[in-house]
């Protein structure tokens, strides 16, 4: 009798690991600030992405894809929770105490802890900004058995901090001292020189300790299924980058002066920022690389989905970084902080051998809290999804299939002004700005684009399309709920109405 009921829980064992064992890894890679057109498969000429250009032709190459907010916290939370902002948690960056930003609930059901319930091991390595150590809403309970990296937006600004969250301890970097991520030149400094600049210049590159503890996880967790999320603080200004990836942009001889920081605000000075630029941007290809080399060693590639994104548009910081020099938005309109197209509009690859076709594009209209239940389905567990999400399954799509474009996509973003837009399917776009510049009355007035048209969003088309405006205004009421925590005050008051 007992050697009857120790085989049958040996049995149940192996039908669980079998089960496990069936189930695709999942890996999905979040660059921080990366623009549109800032990788070779999206057209960049300057600056080389080999590796990156090799997963889009690989997989599926996404042209309208969006980011979940023009800025880190919100959209993060979107991807997150499958939630759009007008329902999301976090709609806005807002620094916590001693440090980190707002959380999100607890009671938030997050992709990591839709992975755990489905048998996966869980990992997050790099930027989190969704709630700081001591809070409800850090990355340990938001359903990750592992997390290393930076918990604070703000203490990612630099790339030679003294410590790294490592699971709720600090984890000690040899840099003493640490290099700050706001900071001038020195009084009396030769700005002409380059000697000026080694002080913004640290020995311990916290990317090559994110990426290390990355490559870990798959190696610790290679005979089960995988979550891993690597959300890369790269190519988030401070310019900090190991000198030896500046010598290729070096060879270039590009007309390069130095940022300077001349005024009381910005980010760390850099002799040469434009080479700076393009070599983080590098570096962050070389680390994406080395996660695809090691999938790939481990015998993993098969059955591993791979997802490159970004979180939002290139910054709007032109002494940093000279985006027009890069071309890093192309023809499109806005940067970061900006709900017109090059804010949120990002670069997204998607690669899973035998699954999608290598080298496909889709210009299928689809946001962040779409991954939430197409990555559910892609593993089969959509049984799993909380009702009542905002996100629209991929898997179609990511098939091949030919998928009707979705009735429609929401933002607002209470910050850089106060904005909010509607997507009507794949052509119609309305936009509201400038709703919290201190005007005791906003202007409430719906900008129209034609993105089919005009992608560059040069000319409102509002006139003569009413019938269209009207549906986007209905939309900009119906798809929100006012939140306290991030109060809107021109579009509260309209839902009191």
């Amino acid at each position: 009798m007992k050697y009857a009921l120790c085989h049958a829980a040996l049995a149940l064992v192996f039908a669980f690991a079998a089960r496990g064992a069936d189930k695709p890894n999942v890996i999905f890679i979040l660059a921080d600030d990366l623009g549109y057109r800032e990788t070779g498969s999206y057209g960049q000429e300057k600056i080389k992405t080999p590796r990156l250009d090799e997963l889009a032709a690989a997989g599926m190459r996404f042209t309208r894809a969006y980011s979940g907010n023009a800025v880190c916290a919100p959209s993060r939370c979107v991807l997150m929770t499958g939630k759009h902002p007008g329902h999301a948690t976090v709609r806005n960056n807002r620094s916590m105490e001693p440090e980190g930003q707002h959380p999100i609930r607890a009671s938030e059901v997050t992709l990591a802890d839709l992975f755990q319930k489905a048998g996966y091991a869980c990992g997050a390595f790099g930027k989190w900004g969704l709630g700081n150590e001591w809070s409800e809403g850090n990355p340990k309970r938001s359903g990750f058995d592992r997390f290393f990296g930076y918990n604070c937006q703000g203490k990612a600004h630099t790339y030679y901090p003294d410590t790294l969250w490592s699971d709720g301890e600090l984890f000690p970097l040899e840099n003493d001292p640490p290099v700050p991520g706001h900071a001038g030149l020195p009084k009396g400094a030769d700005p002409a020189d380059p000697a000026s600049y080694a002080m913004f210049q640290g020995k311990d590159y916290a990317p090559d300790r994110v990426n290390g503890a990355a490559l870990e996880f798959i190696r610790s967790h290679r005979d089960e299924p995988f979550f891993l999320y690597y959300p890369s603080i790269l190519p988030h200004v401070a310019l900090h980058v190991p000198n030896e990836d500046l010598a290729p942009y070096h060879a270039e001889n590009w007309d390069d002066p130095p940022f300077t920081r001349s005024k009381s605000y910005g980010y760390t000075p850099h002799f040469t920022p434009r080479a700076a630029y393009a070599a983080m941007i590098t570096r962050l290809d070389t680390y994406v690389g080395r996660v695809l080399d090691l999938v790939e060693e481990l015998g993993l590639t098969e059955k591993t989905i791979v997802v490159f994104a970004s979180d939002n548009g290139t910054t709007h910081l032109d002494a940093e970084v000279d985006y027009e020099f890069f071309a890093s938005v192309g023809e499109l309109r806005g940067l970061k902080g900006q709900l017109y197209e090059g804010g949120i509009r990002i670069p997204q690859i998607v690669k899973w051998p035998g699954k999608i076709a290598p080298g496909s594009v889709s210009d299928h209209v689809t946001g962040f809290e779409d991954w939430l239940p197409t990555l559910m389905e892609l593993i089969g567990s959509t049984e799993s999804i909380p009702p009542g999400l905002d996100g629209q399954s991929l898997a179609a799509v990511l098939r091949g299939e030919e998928v009707p474009q979705r009735d429609f996509l929401y933002r607002e973003f209470p910050g850089y002004g106060g904005q909010q837009a509607v997507w009507l399917g794949s052509r119609w776009k309305g936009i509201r700005t400038e709703l919290k510049r201190g005007k005791k009355e906003p202007d409430l007035s719906i900008q129209l684009y034609d993105l089919i048209e005009d992608p560059s969003e040069e000319h409102d088309v509002s006139g003569e399309n009413p019938e269209v405006v009207a549906k986007i205004r209905a939309l900009m009421t119906s798809e929100r709920v006012p939140s306290t925590v991030f109060p809107f005050p021109a579009l509260d008051k309209l839902a009191e109405q």
